[in-house]
């Protein structure tokens, strides 16, 4: 194991950060790399084909059927399944491709498909409507071998939010209970950005009810409202979960990875780590790798 986990970015020399790859052709070229542990600065979305892998997501697996849709936000830890047999395609675009409004912001963070907040991690699909969805991966291909001009962009946008829209679509067909648009929601978005930013920093609930100018009671409301949790709650188990991270994916010592989330005393971050997980981080180590 490394001291850190690998983060893969878009390439760098890519004007349109929009692309659609094979996932035989991928699996192949980088095998010992999606094996292993990573995390990426762009969004995925996988379409399976003929394959059933099993893709472990932040320590949770996932169990794929054939024809359907996985939507990985950036950031997020995942690994492939060891034997590789992946068959379909996989979209890849960055926040700054897709955002260019304040609109396109919303629209991404507070998506159905992205966002952990949704219990359902695929969109089961029969075949005729899963080619509806790999063509638009093919006109995006298309319009990607052609010269470059003053509507490509657009184009290429378009398409991507296309897809998007039909798959919120599908998604909501298949019983998904809709996250009540209004302020709760808004305010706890915004609490979960800033969390994601500044985790290792700020690790109280007032720190964010300053940020955002509401009370603690009012955030209280908000994220009790749409995820059942408290705002300590939700700093807590976003800090566990980069905790757990580095515990399971590198050989970073106790004391490194309290340091880097932000614990200046490792008895500290031991303490706790153990009340809320009921072992040490040593003990959760260990009990990882004995499963």
């Amino acid at each position: 194991m490394a001291d850190e986990i690998k983060k893969l970015k878009f390439k760098n020399n890519t004007d349109l950060q929009i692309e659609v790859v094979s996932l035989q052709n991928l699996t192949n070229a980088k095998k010992e790399l999606l094996v292993n542990p990573h995390r990426t600065n762009f969004y995925q979305i996988f379409l399976f084909e003929n394959c059933q892998p099993t893709h472990l997501v932040d320590f949770e697996p996932i169990k794929i059927e054939p024809y359907s849709l996985l939507f990985i936000n950036k950031d997020r830890v995942h690994q492939f399944d060891q034997l590789l047999n992946y068959d379909g395609k996989l979209i890849v675009f960055t926040e700054d491709f897709f955002c260019k409004t304040e609109t396109d912001i919303k629209f991404l963070r507070s998506s159905i498909l992205f966002n952990d907040l949704a219990d359902q991690p695929t969109i089961k699909l029969n075949k005729s409507d899963f080619e509806k969805y790999i063509n638009i991966c093919e006109n995006i291909t298309e319009e990607l071998l052609l010269p470059a001009d003053n509507s490509q962009y657009t184009l290429l946008k378009n398409l991507l939010h296309n897809f998007l829209l039909l798959a919120e679509r599908e998604k909501r067909k298949q019983g998904f209970t809709e996250l009540k648009k209004g302020a709760d929601l808004d305010y706890t978005l915004l609490f979960r950005d800033l969390l994601e930013t500044n985790y290792t920093k700020l690790k109280v609930v007032s720190d964010y009810t300053k940020l955002i100018c509401i009370s603690e009671k009012r955030l209280g409301q908000s994220t009790s409202k749409i995820l059942g949790k408290s705002p300590k709650e939700i700093i807590n188990e976003r800090i566990l979960l980069e905790a757990k991270r580095f515990l399971v994916h590198t050989n970073l010592s106790i004391k490194e990875i309290g340091q880097k989330l932000g614990f200046e005393d490792p008895a500290y971050f031991v303490r706790y780590f153990k009340r809320n997980t009921k072992t040490t981080p040593v003990e959760f180590r260990e009990m990882y790798f004995k499963k």
